[in-house]
């Protein structure tokens, strides 16, 4: 079916629309995002109040390739800014291209799937005005977060300059990613197709720019690999280290070509259309499939396998990052630098006990997804022919529910053996495999707290169902900004991940898996309850 109107009439009242659909997202994310890079500029400052101090840590992070592949470089080490910024600068950057992917697909190809987009079009709404809208509205979206995030820094200190240079740089992170989210919508049949390209493309950017900055960088630039990832322009504006404002212009003439492109497919192709389209099942189901956990395996194995092959690649890459990280915790400036961000005493230990307790949390973020698509079953209509059938509302949300636990814990348990068998090859000691796959497996009761907790929503409260991302986030702030802020410890107990030991290099007692094993039963019964006696949507 082809749409009605031309060009990008009617794009305003769509742009208005959509913002007010966003009105509590978007200003809650874009907070989130300044606040926690304000945070972490004032903490730094805190930890490391002189040059000297500074320029130990730089020195340290700089000399070592691995955290240069997934940091980036520090090209100033005496300066705050610089320093301070180096995480949030290639991590945020992701976060941000997250978003602004996650809003294309959800202003564009999400709504052709429900059906809205026909109803649209059949009102005198140009051909271009769903995509140039939601073009807009990531624009207005990265401005803003460029402008919230430089003004917190200016309040905490940092100069403005520096400041409107590293805010720039994060909104030329979401509008290149947001540019690509949008060809992705044109060319891919389904939202979830979209946003898994899409976030395909950004994975590929960020291993670009860290194969240019650590194996073919040196310590006066990147190699070539970071100049053809969005990423690595990003981090190449070098706030605090020079500004770098030509690069802003890379990022933006990519954002312009990219999106004009996106348009181009737009206005050529049919609604619902897309050159990677779904292909129609079968008539009847076999009989593998005769089943809710067999229905709910099918719909999450895709994902489930991208997750597992992401989780298998940075368990390679954290166990071969702890053979050359001992030269870094030799370093004293750098043992404080580890320890300060919550890791135990004990070298390598320390390094690997914080990645893999940041990796559990990550892990859990699977669990919420899961239970996210069960949400969607329901809101989207098709939970109701199933259940019309002879399965019960309870069989039906378990087989989601089991891909979730079974899924955390087949992740949790790749990492570990993934980490191990590089550690244990590197160090020539093949107990590294059973420790640290134990060390990864010690996060799995506290992930399982987190499903539990999004299930427990979801029967109660559909429409409260993304209250699990915004604990999820809650635990990474914790995690991350906690230990640096020196939260009360009552603050970072909130956490389920807080309960847990951080192995290997400590002792274990089975009191906390216990209680967090009872507090997942305990919710999972929460939600399953609630799901009986509310009504379906």
């Amino acid at each position: 079916m082809t749409r009605s109107g031309s060009g990008f009439s009617g794009t305003l009242g769509l742009l208005r629309l959509a913002l007010r659909r966003d009105r509590i997202l978007l200003p809650t994310w874009i907070s989130v995002f300044a606040l926690t890079a304000a945070v972490s500029a004032k903490a730094t400052a805190d930890l490391y109040p002189s040059i000297a101090s500074r320029s130990a840590a730089a020195g340290a992070i700089n000399s070592s390739a691995a955290l240069v592949a997934i940091y980036g470089r520090v090209y100033d080490p005496a300066s705050l800014g610089a320093v301070s910024m180096i995480k949030m600068g290639g991590i945020g950057g992701i976060c941000v291209a997250l978003l602004s992917i996650i809003l294309i697909t959800r202003h564009t190809r999400a709504e052709e799937e429900s059906g809205r987009m026909e109803l649209l079009g059949a009102t005198a709404v140009g051909r271009l005005a769903p995509l140039g809208s939601a073009m807009a509205v990531i624009l207005l979206a990265n401005l803003a977060l460029a402008l919230a995030t430089a003004g917190l820094l200016v309040a905490v200190g940092l100069s403005a300059a520096g400041s409107v240079a590293f805010g720039l740089s994060w909104a030329g992170a979401g509008l290149a990613f947001g540019a690509i989210a949008a060809v992705c919508a044109q060319v891919s049949g389904t939202a979830r197709a979209a946003t898994a390209l899409a976030s395909a493309v950004l994975a590929a950017s960020y291993a670009l720019r860290a194969l240019g900055d650590s194996i073919f960088g040196s310590p006066l630039g990147p190699g070539w690999p970071s100049w053809i990832s969005p990423i690595g322009w990003a981090q190449q504006v070098r706030p605090f280290a020079g500004n770098q404002w030509s690069v802003l212009a890379l990022s933006a003439c990519f954002s312009v070509a990219v999106a004009t492109g996106a348009l181009v497919l737009a206005d050529r192709r049919d609604l619902g259309a897309g050159l990677l389209q779904t292909r129609a099942g079968p008539a009847i189901a076999a009989a593998r499939l005769r089943s809710p956990l067999a229905l709910a395996w099918r719909l999450q194995r895709g994902t489930f396998a991208g997750w597992l092959l992401a989780f298998v690649l940075l368990g390679l890459m954290i166990g071969g990052i702890a053979s050359s990280v001992g030269d870094f915790l030799n370093n004293p400036s750098a043992r404080d630098f580890i320890t300060k961000l919550g890791g135990e005493k004990g070298l390598v230990d320390a390094f690997l006990a914080i990645e893999l307790s940041f990796a559990g949390i990550l892990a859990s973020a699977f669990g919420v997804q899961v239970v996210m698509r069960l949400a969607a079953e329901e809101g989207e209509g098709r939970a109701e022919a199933v259940l019309a059938t002879s399965v019960s509302r309870t069989r039906w949300a378990m087989g989601h529910i089991w891909i979730a636990m079974c899924g955390t814990s087949a992740l949790l348990l790749a990492l570990g053996g993934a980490a191990g068998l590089t550690r244990a090859l590197q160090a020539g000691d093949a107990n590294e495999l059973g420790r640290l796959v134990l060390a990864s497996m010690a996060q799995l009761p506290a992930a399982w707290v987190l499903s539990a907790l999004t299930v427990a929503v979801f029967g109660i409260f559909l429409r409260l169902v993304v209250l699990g991302w915004v604990a999820f986030a809650a635990f990474i702030l914790l995690a991350e900004l906690g230990p640096l802020l020196n939260l009360p410890q009552w603050v970072l107990d909130l956490s389920p991940f807080a309960h847990v030991p951080r192995l290997p290099g400590v002792a274990v007692t089975p009191t906390p898996f216990a209680f967090l094993t009872a507090a997942a039963v305990l919710l999972l019964a929460v939600g399953l309850l609630g799901l009986q006696r509310r009504d379906i949507a």
